[in-house]
């Protein structure tokens, strides 16, 4: 497993190949599952609710089987433990996804944060620093944070 956690690394890394687009989906696919992970682990509470947070992102977000939901949070599960910083994956995901696409993807993320009910200051700490790393304008980071907290049944800050 080590190997193919430093060839995933590795491949993260590595630009684009311009005639392989089933690759660069997979790589959106991963690195925007490594970030749904890192906010459920952020407060070390980590609970069926967020878990379904994340699955029901990526389900929305692509168009997977619930075997290939499964794969993927596991793949993303064990990338995220052995990962060295977050850059490699928001890259990926600053290089693959449209400013309108990332705001969709930080709008998940919230939803992963507010999943079990209240915000962690760990969970805002890293929002904040995802937000900074995918350069979200501030407004459009309130927007999603706005919107995830009703999505919860929680009352704006």
């Amino acid at each position: 497993m080590l190997r193919t956690l430093k060839e995933l690394f590795g491949a993260l890394a590595e630009p684009l190949p311009a005639g392989q687009p089933a690759d660069a989906e997979h790589r959106l696919q991963l690195a925007t599952a490594v970030l749904l992970v890192e906010v459920m682990r952020a407060d070390d509470e980590t609970g069926e609710a967020e878990r379904e947070a994340i699955l029901a992102a990526l389900r929305t977000q692509f168009d997977l089987h619930a075997d290939e939901l499964e794969r993927l949070y596991d793949l993303a599960h064990a990338a995220s433990r052995d990962a060295p910083d977050l850059y490699s994956f928001t890259s990926q995901l600053n290089k693959g996804y449209s400013a309108a696409e990332k705001a969709r993807i930080v709008e998940y993320l919230w939803r992963v944060a507010y999943a079990d009910g209240r915000l962690s200051h760990y969970e805002n700490h890293l929002m904040l620093k995802l937000g900074d790393l995918l350069y979200i304008p501030r407004g459009d980071f309130v927007a999603a944070k706005q919107r995830a907290r009703a999505a919860a049944g929680l009352a704006p800050d």
